[in-house]
């Protein structure tokens, strides 16, 4: 690295220099050469006569302005600065580039042999030079020259023109008649088996839908299909919003570095995130999949067509749209289960990055490489701080701000604060306090406690807010408090719309309040922040019987299992205190509220199994400002044998009485999550009866079942365990989506070889170091789901992943980035771990052409 790679902040913003009359594109497609020619009018808006055009690794072959050769420009390493341009100029730019070594998966590059496209964040300067800027919109025309075997030349918009060249060639011309910013270009060129369908629009337009897939793969296309048209009939019902193209396409492609794009009308997915059927695929897949389409798909309104004005307001679309596709999950499915994955996602991932030093705001004030802020907090954090304003406005305030939003920005670039301006304006509430959450940094902390007076029967909650050390906001935040009363009984006490909005929201403005509620018999019981109202820590002082009612008589599926997680929680606490594992039982009322959970099978499976999930390693080592790494894991373990031991009859029982249809709906798909639950359980107290269901569930059809046994017997490390993992890789090592799951059990193992048999699936026949999905099952699982191996103390956890940072430094710089996370937080362990983590860390400081993309990262983590 020659230079320091240097920030651009929020405050720096300046408009566009030009604005940008009709881009037309035209691609004569070649792995090593393909050439590019980009024609487009310029139009000065301050009487600029010169203009930077962003390009990355571009060879420039000639340049025009107003149809003459054009030689006064500079070249620069990051882009072509042109001069003496008159107030309205035609630009036409001729370059060439080469997809066929394009391994960073950003702008044009090949797939399997397919041409594709990824351009967010800035991208779409690796394929010519733009400017390469969000709020830079332009209608797009493309014309793309391919090879015949390439049947398919895909890109945005409506399909205008196509044809056959003398030179077996042929071509596609594509318009795009929605203005749209560089990031939300795409093309795709190759062979592939489509699916096809049609969808009608509420106001009976009819919409060609086309989704791509590689050969032999269309059997395990008809889902995402399916969650395409659930999404486009579940947005007009709910937003009120159409699609407006005459074609939606998808394209599955397995060399891709996040989960799918939005571009407009032509969205590009990994692979992953579309192919399912149940021989191949969980029943987690398929709704993974499902959210992920319908996310892409809202995108098309929030995000395309109205998008962000600089990247600093990322959020501004992904907060929302991830917002809009957890409600889309809960509006088809349970509204509980798809909460619960929420908060999980963000009380693991999300917390821990608060507390990291890549802490941010949900609209970041500085960055150096943008593709770093793709990030939990931007996006699921984002989300609640937009849950909140549903919580605070009710569904149809928020409509009606939606609405607002839509008819003030159709067709603009914007920013969060216009976002909520719309919300404000269409309800008449201020929410000027409210704003203070998109530039907060790191978790709130709300602190509760009660009193009762018994004669006046009233009952009184004090809340105080306090925010986190790196916190630069400092004033209040205003905050809602979603509560519930329970009488002694397990009946909800009602609360007048006065002190609680919906009977239910307290809005919490001040750094300390009090509410009173008059009027009680009795001492309630009370539910504190119900289905997670804020993405804060709640600090309450719930003795185990307050949080057993709360178990046993919440009206809420949520709040009945925050409750038992706080039961666990106090458990795994009291256990990492003493250290006592030998001896630990599980007390009796505990043992005795999960049994009676068992006894009735008749509610949802789903949640009933959630509730004997124990919190796991990442979840819990937020509590403590030094993890106890082994401790943890001897806790978490000692929890789970005694659950599995007290209640063995019963989860024999439970076991037996389960059996699914096979199909997809969801009492089925809620059998056999519970199916597998009682399994992960009975295979840590297993005799001969239990290694028989094992061994049978193992050879079941249905993926679903088929991994629950295999990673039951590797969690249990159970004597069956290396027999089911060689079975299934000779099983499946044609298909390599599945061996991804393979290698995600194998990364899990807690055997003393787990880390050499980890480097020697590096030379796997299915392991490729340059697919982000490879990369991801085997040592992103290997970070996240095998602390005690990844967290030894001999640090050969630390250089394994550190290692392989070093090679995708080169190869891929943003998987590099993205696996590096688990390092970053080196100061909440113990001093050996800290120096051990720190090392590599500085190991990678030194490499000689370090990524901007690792940098960022780096240097804040040892700065």
């Amino acid at each position: 690295m020659t230079s320091k790679p240097q920030a651009k902040y929020l405050h720096d913003y300046q408009p566009p220099t030009h604005a940008v009359e009709n881009l037309s594109l035209t691609f004569e497609l070649d792995p090593q050469n393909t050439q590019v020619t980009a024609r487009f009018t310029l139009t000065a808006q301050s009487g600029a006569k010169s203009v930077m055009l962003d390009g990355v690794e571009l060879t420039l072959n000639s340049v025009k302005v107003n149809g003459q050769n054009h030689s006064d420009y500079t070249l620069h390493d990051t882009g072509l600065e042109l001069h003496g341009l008159s107030p309205r100029a035609e630009i036409e730019i001729v370059n060439t580039i080469s997809p066929g070594t394009n391994t960073s998966l950003e702008g044009l590059y090949l797939s399997d042999g397919a041409y594709c496209t990824q351009c967010e964040a800035e991208g779409f300067r690796k394929i010519t030079y733009f400017l390469d800027r969000p709020d830079v919109l332009t209608t797009y025309q493309v014309k793309i020259v391919g090879p015949k075997e390439m049947p398919y030349l895909l890109s945005n918009g409506n399909k205008v023109d196509s044809g056959e060249l003398d030179d077996g060639r042929h071509y596609v011309c594509w318009e795009d008649p929605f203005k749209k910013p560089s990031y939300l270009f795409a093309l795709v060129a190759g062979d592939f088996d489509v699916l096809s369908d049609k969808f009608e629009t509420r106001s009976g337009r009819q919409v060609d839908l086309q989704l791509f897939v590689d050969k032999g793969n269309l059997s395990k296309a008809p889902h995402a299909m399916t969650s395409l048209k659930k999404a486009m009939a579940w947005d007009e019902a709910r937003f009120d919003l159409e699609y407006d193209l005459d074609i939606y396409m998808i394209v599955a492609v397995d060399f891709f570095n996040m989960g799918a794009m939005e571009n407009k009308g032509l969205n590009v997915f990994n692979s992953a995130c579309v192919l399912a059927n149940q021989e191949t695929a969980t029943d987690r897949d398929f709704h993974v999949i499902e959210s992920i389409v319908g996310h892409e798909y809202f995108h098309n309104w929030t995000g395309n067509r109205v998008t962000c004005r600089d990247w600093f307001q990322l959020s501004l679309k992904e907060g929302l749209t991830v917002f809009r596709d957890q409600e889309f999950s809960s509006d088809l499915g349970s509204r509980a289960l798809n909460r619960i994955d929420a908060v999980n996602t963000v009380r693991t991932h999300q917390f821990a990055e608060d507390a990291g030093p890549m802490a941010h705001p949900i609209r970041p004030q500085q960055v150096i490489e943008m593709n770093n802020f793709y990030t939990v907090t931007v996006y699921n954090k984002g989300a609640e701080v937009i849950r909140m304003m549903h919580t605070i406005l009710g569904e149809a305030g928020f409509q009606k701000g939606m609405k607002l939003y839509f008819e003030r920005h159709d067709g603009q670039a914007v920013t969060c604060d216009d976002f909520v301006a719309a919300m404000s304006d269409a309800n008449g509430k201020d929410l000027s306090q409210f704003k203070l959450w998109y530039n907060q940094v790191g978790t709130p902390k709300i602190s509760a406690r009660t009193s009762y007076d018994a004669q006046q029967g009233e009952f009184t909650l004090h809340l105080a807010q306090s925010h986190a050390d790196n916190d630069p906001v400092e004033a209040p935040l205003h905050v809602p408090v979603a509560i519930e009363l329970l009488d002694q009984q397990g009946q909800v006490i009602a609360i007048p719309e006065s002190t609680a909005k919906q009977g239910k929201v307290i809005e919490l403005t001040e750094k300390q309040q009090s509410f009173v509620f008059a009027g009680l018999k009795d001492e309630p019981v009370i539910v504190l922040l119900e289905d997670f109202s804020a993405p804060c820590t709640l600090h309450y002082d719930y003795k185990q019987h307050q949080l057993l009612h709360i178990a046993k008589f919440a009206s809420s599926d949520y709040a009945r299992w925050e409750a038992i997680q706080q039961l666990y929680r106090a458990e795994i606490r009291s256990l990492v205190n003493t250290q006592a594992f030998a001896e630990y039982r599980l007390t009796e009322s505990l043992t005795h509220a999960l049994s009676m959970l068992l006894d009735d099978l008749s509610g949802d499976l789903s949640i009933l199994a959630e509730q004997f999930t124990v919190p796991g390693f990442d979840a819990l080592s937020a509590d403590y400002n030094t993890v106890p790494v082994e401790p943890l894991h001897q806790a978490i373990s000692t929890i789970e044998y005694q659950i599995a031991q007290k209640l063995k009859p019963v989860w024999c029982a439970t076991y037996e009485q389960l059996n699914d249809d096979g199909s997809l709906n969801s009492a089925a798909v809620a059998t056999r999550t519970m199916k597998n639950k009682c399994l992960f359980y009975l295979a840590l107290v297993s005799d001969s009866q239990i290694q028989g269901w094992i061994q049978e569930q193992s050879e079941s059809h249905n993926m679903t079942l088929k991994l629950g046994a295999i990673r039951a017997a590797v969690n249990a490390d159970h004597v069956l365990t290396q027999l089911l993992l060689d079975d299934f890789d000779k099983q499946w090592q044609s298909d390599l989506l599945v061996m991804d799951k393979w290698f995600a059990l194998q990364a899990s193992r807690r055997d003393d070889n787990c880390l050499d048999n980890i480097l020697s699936l590096y030379s796997h026949p299915c392991f490729d170091k340059a697919n982000p999905n490879r990369v991801r099952a085997l040592i992103g699982a290997f970070t996240r789901s095998n602390p005690l191996h990844f967290h030894r103390d001999d640090g050969q956890g630390y250089a394994l992943l550190g290692d392989l940072i070093a090679e995708l430094n080169q190869v891929n710089p943003q998987n590099a980035s993205r696996i590096i996370t688990p390092l970053l937080s080196f100061k909440r362990f113990d001093e050996t771990r800290q120096g051990l983590m720190k090392a590599q860390l500085e190991k990678l400081a030194r490499l000689p052409e370090l990524s901007d993309d690792l940098y960022e990262k780096i240097d804040k983590a040892l700065n």
